[in-house]
């Protein structure tokens, strides 16, 4: 059976590794066993960076978790050289925090699904049992951390070769209809490491991809901000159209060659916000569509305001394109709107004009200030009402017109108006 205690050392900072043989040997002083599981594990052997750690225990979590806190000086609420860490005993769980590191400790548990999309009913069992509620072979892979197996692969499931041969492979036959979540994570891990659906696998999120039916939106669209905060998510978003999953959140929703562009370009532009990503990939839609949509994954805040008005912004795209149209025009059909809309409709328009308008609203029109303010306009004999407020808007779109560029300028356009009793 294959170690991987020299590859641990290799890869992983010394300061975890000396907290992983600590952690072992609390758990075996209590009589209980300890490993390292999932994706750290799955990384670790494709030599991946991942500082997100896993430890499940063959006993009580919560109760070692304060075994080693105590004995690190680490306790509950206290914080000392970065460390912390939180226990919650009602859920049999305990986070690590070291630096950079997270570290979950979590209770060995079996789970089943009472019905297709429930949550799971779990209660405590084996690492066996724990890996087998798992979503995919290859993270159903275990590290043993007790004393004398330190660093023991335990892979029941076929993971190791799985991730050889480049292959997604469920546990079992019903692991779609149970958890139809793990839809979306076949293909964010597929397309994240280069690798393919085993053949079976494949066959199965098709016959069951319409199990997505039964997930919950806001489960829906946890998953898919994580696919939108993947490197590339347009290539996760092409495979599910390919295979039918895209279409299954939505008839409308498409994953094509249309949306990889506006994708890239986002990207070359800057750090794309995953918002920006989900405004593109609805841009197509129409106000009923994007408002199913809304309703499906729950979406609420600025999110829901952005996506809602996207299609109303498409309807005034056109007046953008006049070419004798001022500055001044361009801010007020754009000064409702809000920016995340904007940059996706700059992203998404085809015509350089409407675009160039977009963008320059975006990184200069909307940020010009009048020198006055409302004090200003009082001092020099304007009262208060709509007049002021009308006045202060007239002197932002001289300004943007260039009519005025000082605030002798901006002054003498405004006696020049209480002169002529601007209304």
């Amino acid at each position: 059976m294959e170690n991987l205690a020299s590859k641990m050392r290799e890869r992983l900072p010394a300061e975890l590794i000396a907290f992983l043989r600590i952690a072992g040997e609390g758990a075996e002083a209590q009589g209980q066993r300890l490993y390292l599981v999932g994706g750290a594990v799955r990384d670790l052997l494709l030599e991946r960076p991942n500082l997100d750690f896993d430890l499940v225990v063959e006993g009580d979590a919560p109760r070692l978790a304060r075994q080693l806190a105590k004995g690190e000086g680490i306790g509950g609420e206290n914080e000392k050289g970065g460390e912390r860490v939180t226990v919650h005993r009602q859920f049999g769980t305990a986070k690590f925090r070291r630096g950079n590191l997270s570290i979950d400790l979590v209770t060995a548990r079996s789970e089943t699904y009472a019905k297709p999309g429930a949550l799971p009913t779990v209660q405590p069992g084996t690492i066996r049992d724990d890996l087998l509620r798992r979503d995919f072979s290859i993270n159903a892979i275990a590290i043993d951390l007790s004393p004398a197996s330190f660093g023991q692969l335990v892979d029941p499931h076929g993971g190791r070769s799985d991730l050889e041969q480049g292959l997604i492979r469920i546990l079992h036959e019903r692991s779609f209809i149970d958890d139809a979540t793990r839809i979306l994570r076949a293909l964010r891990y597929e397309q994240r490491l280069g690798f393919k659906l085993e053949q079976n696998t494949e066959r199965l999120l098709r016959e069951h991809k319409s199990m997505l039916d039964t997930i919950s939106g806001d489960r829906i669209r946890h998953e898919l901000e994580l696919i939108l905060k993947e490197d590339c998510p347009e290539q996760i978003l092409e495979r599910a159209q390919i295979l039918g999953v895209l279409q299954q959140l939505h008839p409308s929703l498409r994953g094509n060659g249309w949306l990889a562009e506006r994708f890239r370009e986002a990207r070359q532009k800057a750090t794309p916000d995953p918002a920006l990503y989900l405004l593109l990939l609805v841009y197509p839609l129409s106000e009923e569509e994007i408002e199913h949509l809304i309703a499906r994954l729950k979406i609420v805040g600025e999110l829901e305001r952005n996506m809602r008005q996207v299609p109303r912004l498409k309807g005034d795209l056109t007046a953008l394109a006049d070419p004798t149209l001022l500055p001044s025009g361009v801010y007020r059909l754009l000064k409702h709107y809000p920016p995340g809309t904007i940059a996706a409709c700059a992203l998404a328009c085809d015509s350089p004009i409407i675009r160039s308008r977009l963008e320059r609203y975006l990184n200069d029109l909307r940020y010009v200030k009048t020198s006055l303010d409302g004090e200003d306009l009082k001092r020099l004999g304007v009262g208060l009402g709509p007049r002021l407020g009308k006045m202060l808007e007239a002197l932002r779109e001289a300004k943007l017109d260039g009519r005025v560029s000082t605030k002798e300028e901006e002054e003498a356009l405004v006696h020049q108006w209480l002169g002529g009793n601007l209304k």
